[in-house]
């Protein structure tokens, strides 16, 4: 297939109105779009974004090749763009690019397109190419160029191999890989290649992408290698190289820093790799960040449980506070239901949610059954009478983790069962197990949990007669410290004791302080843009909705990621707030809503607008705190 049947006059811009990253990226998936090649924008942008939080696709030269594989585009399609003056695209070379090629490949993409989607990345590498598409005056023009460019190579392997047959000199092999396999890996291949040929060195380049391993190395090439560079930001196969010299490094450098490689293989600048064989080789690619990314896992999946079931709380509000009490004057049947969907149902699967996706991460399918269970353990065996939601968000951390682990042990335990009981692992054996090690775990682990929460609760208490803006910062900072978990929880519910006994200036001040974690973050995300990743920065945007409905959980996300930083700063907003609460002497009657029931706050106008006052007052510390400790991103994602 030609390049040409994927690169039309409909998909090109030749002269972008964007002026940032992000705008480009919105741009061009825009111009697909209005070209009939995506059936759901919104997905192939985060699937664009989700590639390019995994590291930049401004590979330098002036080059940006945004690329990913969705469900959501209709056919494989590639949208360019052109900026004359050039932009910030984060780039390798950290210079500012001016073109950009978007590549859309579908799931079901055949290797026809593939082929012609690589063979796009692999024309970049050539100067005079990028130079006449700079220079093209229309679309047509630009396509000519493209057209001329096919017309004068005949289709190449892009990983082709570079050593004599009869070749005494020093051999080097390569791997290239990257998350998609479409652009980068052919790149990548071509590029040391190029150099290759140039500096009169032996070289075989394996290309790990969409379509499939092309030029395999074989045992004997590698028995034969005096080096090895692995080039690659997804898992490749690496036990084959045990006892190497290999050189490991991320898909990017292998165009960036081509000759530095190529150098260091020559010289014998690379370390012998040793493998490890009591790693699964499914889990190599993952030794880096494996706790924060088994974390988001659950997280992701949890929230939205927490953002619906938190919204469908506070609309239920709408028709009064006692709406959903059916012995109240006020009850209303539909708020009733939104009350029982949201906080009934929604929040109560939120904390098993949570633990059943972390140990799916950590021990795949096998993972979640037990993972659930010990969620749902963490919030009903409490051990404590009056305890209501047990350990909550600590214990369901702690519940995914350990049926994560769990199974992996259950998983090796059985590795060595005869070949014809394969079928009855997954169905009955790791269930089994897995599910009764962590129950009987989280059984005996979570009433002590619990008692830590009520113990909390106690203490709250017995604080009501001493200086109340004292209180009130103490309060803060618990409904910030855990981001909704047991800390969280006893302050909340200490809250709703003191609502009960007609005291309400205590849950007016739990309320703001719970808001201002993730108001904090997000506006963190908009003063300072540079310390946060572009995941980061679009997640602020949910934030802001998430702690305006007071959902303090949708602070977990950056928390998660940086908690040194992030915990002090939501700390100190909150504590700033719960002092102000406190020294307003404001009263809220509503136990939840968020912005939804400022209007029920005592007082009329003017306690409103203090209230208000004090909860930007904290999210702006919260933000500033944030923006003085954190550092400022290597690379925006």
């Amino acid at each position: 297939m030609k390049i040409t049947q994927l690169l039309t006059e409909e998909t090109i811009v030749l002269n972008l109105s964007a002026t940032t990253k992000q705008e480009v990226l919105e741009e061009l998936a825009s111009q697909l779009d209005r070209a009939g090649k995506l059936s759901d924008k919104r997905a192939f942008t985060a699937a664009i974004l989700e590639r390019e939080s995994q590291s930049t696709t401004g590979i330098g030269d002036g080059i940006a090749i945004p690329h990913a594989k969705s469900s959501a585009v209709k056919s494989p399609a590639i949208a360019f763009g052109r900026a004359t003056d050039g932009l910030d695209f984060k780039s390798l070379d950290g210079q500012p690019a001016n073109l950009f090629f978007m590549i859309a490949a579908s799931e079901g993409a055949n290797d026809d397109h593939l082929e012609a989607l690589s063979r796009l990345a692999t024309f970049l590498m050539d100067d005079k190419f990028r130079t006449n598409i700079l220079a093209a005056q229309s679309k047509q023009e630009v396509l000519d160029v493209v057209s001329a460019k096919e017309a004068s190579v005949d289709q190449p392997e892009t990983a082709a191999e570079n050593i004599p047959a009869d070749s005494t000199q020093q051999k080097i092999l390569a791997v290239t890989a990257c998350p998609t396999g479409i652009a980068h890996t052919y790149m990548a291949a071509e590029k040391l290649n190029e150099r290759a040929k140039e500096l009169g060195i032996a070289l075989k380049v394996e290309t790990n992408g969409s379509s499939g391993v092309k030029n395999r190395l074989t045992a004997e090439d590698i028995a034969g290698a005096d080096a090895i560079i692995v080039a690659a930001d997804t898992k490749v196969e690496m036990s084959r190289f045990d006892g190497k010299p290999v050189i490991q490094t991320g898909v990017g450098k292998a165009i960036y820093e081509t000759d530095n490689l190529l150098n260091r293989a020559v010289t014998g600048d690379a370390p012998t790799y040793k493998h490890d064989k009591s790693k699964d080789e499914a889990d190599t690619g993952e030794t880096k960040g494996g706790f924060y990314k088994h974390l988001m896992n659950g997280v992701s999946n949890m929230l939205p449980f927490v953002v619906g079931g938190g919204i469908l709380i506070a609309i239920s509000f709408f028709w009064g506070i006692n709406a959903s009490n059916p012995d109240s004057p006020e009850y209303n049947e539909f708020a009733a239901m939104l009350n029982t969907i949201g906080g009934g149902n929604a929040f109560f699967l939120m904390v098993p949610v949570l633990a059943g996706f972390i140990a799916m991460s950590i021990a795949d399918r096998p993972g979640f059954a037990p993972g659930m269970i010990g969620g749902l353990i963490a919030i009903t065996v409490t051990g404590v009478e009056e305890a209501n939601g047990g350990s909550g968000f600590l214990g369901g951390l702690i519940a995914g983790f350990l049926a994560g682990y769990v199974t992996l042990l259950v998983k090796k335990v059985f590795s060595g069962l005869p070949n014809s009981l394969e079928g009855l692992k997954p169905v009955l054996f790791y269930p089994v197990f897995a599910i009764a090690i962590t129950g009987i775990v989280m059984m005996l682990v979570n009433p002590q949990l619990t008692k830590v929460y009520t113990a909390i609760s106690s203490f709250l208490e017995s604080l009501g007669g001493t200086n109340l803006v004292l209180v009130g910062l103490l309060l803060g900072g618990m409904m910030a410290i855990d981001m909704g978990g047991p800390i969280n929880k006893a302050a909340y519910t200490f809250g709703i004791a003191m609502l009960d006994a007609q005291n309400f200036n205590f849950m007016a001040t739990v309320m703001a302080a719970g808001m201002v974690p993730p108001l904090g973050l997000a506006l963190a995300t908009t003063l300072f843009k540079n310390k946060f990743t572009k995941p980061e920065r679009e997640a602020g945007k949910t934030a802001y909705v998430l702690g305006a409905c007071f959902i303090t959980e949708g602070v977990i996300p950056f928390a998660a990621a940086d908690p040194a930083r992030v915990i002090p700063a939501t700390v100190a907003g909150a504590s700033v707030t719960g002092a102000l609460v406190m020294l307003f002497d404001i009263g809220l009657r509503a136990p939840h809503g968020g912005v939804f029931v400022v209007g029920l706050v005592d007082g009329g106008v003017g306690s409103i607008l203090m209230y208000a006052v004090a909860i930007i007052a904290g999210a702006v510390v919260t933000a500033l705190v944030a923006g003085t400790l954190k550092k400022r991103v290597a690379v925006a994602a």
